[in-house]
């Protein structure tokens, strides 16, 4: 039987944010379903609300990694700063193929270019994105909320983010 996630999904959080993402049928024409970054992830979790299950099959090798159209970066930011916290921190037992996983690397293929490595961890992950794309926001948007989540987090880990915001916001104070 396929595993279903951790404490669920929040389908409907996910489903708004591709649906902010997605530039319409008015400016794209007819919709491109799966041969789009935000159309797969639409198609992605629309299953997942049919049949919850943690992993789509095939799921990283089916992103459009070819969609080249210009989509608004902060909607990208955002979804992606709210997929992070849907997040289960699997760490040792992250799959590719899970559904945060594939529509994450989604939402990286239309802000950054192309998928980029994650290790199941949201703290290891903005760290890398923080080093390799120091221009993007992305690290500022989750950070902060995400150091102050009531979560099963460690007081270490806690005390790591809150060290990176504090970095992020106010260099000169480190």
């Amino acid at each position: 039987m396929a595993e279903s996630h951790k404490k669920g999904l929040n389908a409907g959080l996910v489903e708004n944010d591709l649906e902010n993402c997605c530039r319409q049928e008015t400016t794209c024409g007819q919709c491109q379903k799966n041969n789009c970054i935000i159309g797969y992830g639409k198609q992605c979790i629309t299953a997942y609300k049919q049949a919850p299950r943690r992993d789509v099959a095939q799921g990283m090798a089916h992103i459009p990694t070819m969609d080249f159209k210009v989509f608004d970066e902060v909607e990208l930011e955002t979804a992606i700063a709210h997929i992070l916290k849907e997040c289960k921190g699997c760490k040792e037992e992250h799959t590719e193929d899970c559904i945060i996983n594939v529509i994450r690397s989604c939402y990286e293929v239309g802000l950054l270019g192309d998928v980029q490595p994650y290790e199941g961890s949201a703290l290891q992950y903005l760290m890398y994105i923080k080093e390799h794309f120091p221009d993007k926001s992305l690290h500022e948007l989750i950070l902060f909320p995400l150091c102050r989540q009531e979560t099963t987090r460690s007081t270490q880990e806690k005390s790591v983010l809150s060290v990176l915001w504090v970095s992020a916001y106010f260099p000169n104070l480190l």
